[in-house]
């Protein structure tokens, strides 16, 4: 059923409007349970994280994005940090497939390799519409990359760039997953583990590509390389993403999510609590 440009469908009788790719990608789990907003996530990690800011930083060890002096910034401040620079990833990871993608002839990926770069990106993209729906706001949205234009024109230096993008990405969230959990927040800390686990699925599937990698899956565990999400602005940085110039500059342009095959676009768990 469709009116003026707006898809319906019916359930049990009733009517209702078809969410679009983009509307679903931004769907906290509160709203998936009909929370009114974001700061309904947010709102017991904000219990939880004042309770370990009140027996001071001696006492615990604290993310390393909080500032020493909590009378200038909250616990909730230090989340929607992660959130950002969690986004801040999101884009650079969008950026890179994007191109990827566009050079896609120049580097020799074709047929089932493009797909999964093209599914790649599409869940990137719904990773960084869920951090910006929840408070995250992304600290660039130009980055660099080591190599330059060589990144898309060459497949060997494509491949080893993934590599190590996606595995700073995991990284991230592995500390992410241990930053909530000193906050006592297992929800938010299962959500960044839901997409760690994608983007471990994409360095495995990107290292596939090459002619030259004989085993994609060679680890046993990701290895938790930095110790709080912060350590990994420093990361990209030094790598060479956060620095762009003239000849090697790239711009962040949200993908569409429309006609993707792509499935599961909200982190959803069995038997969550509505309260």
């Amino acid at each position: 059923m469709y009116l003026v440009g707006i898809s319906f469908h019916t359930l049990k009788g009733l009517t209702y409007p078809m969410k679009t790719p983009e509307e679903m990608s931004k769907e906290t789990p509160t709203m998936l349970v009909g929370k009114s907003s974001r700061r309904t996530l947010l709102r017991g990690a904000v219990a939880g994280a004042a309770g370990i800011a009140a027996v001071g930083a001696s006492a615990l060890w604290l993310p390393k994005n909080v500032l020493a002096s909590t009378d200038t910034e909250g616990p909730e401040d230090t989340i929607v940090q992660i959130l950002s620079i969690a986004a801040t990833a999101e884009q650079l990871a969008v950026t890179f497939y994007s191109n990827g993608i566009a050079n896609a002839h120049a580097l020799g990926i074709t047929g089932d390799n493009l797909l999964y770069l093209k599914a790649a990106v599409v869940e990137e993209q719904i990773h960084e519409n869920f951090l910006v729906a929840n408070g995250g706001k992304s600290l660039t949205s130009t980055f660099s990359f080591p190599s330059g234009a060589a990144t898309f024109q060459d497949l060997n230096t494509f491949i080893t760039t993934l590599n190590q993008l996606e595995t700073d990405f995991v990284a991230a969230y592995l500390a992410a997953v241990s930053e909530f959990s000193q906050y006592n927040q297992p929800r938010l800390a299962q959500i960044a583990g839901q997409i760690l686990a994608i983007e471990s699925e994409h360095r495995a599937i990107g290292r596939s590509i090459s002619p030259n990698i004989q085993v994609p899956n060679n680890r046993a565990y990701a290895p938790a390389l930095l110790e709080s999400v912060g350590d990994a602005v420093d990361a990209l940085s030094a790598q060479g993403y956060l620095s762009p110039k003239s000849g090697n500059s790239y711009t962040y342009s949200a993908v569409s999510l429309t006609d993707s095959f792509v499935t599961v676009r909200t982190p959803v768990v069995a038997g969550e609590d509505n309260d």
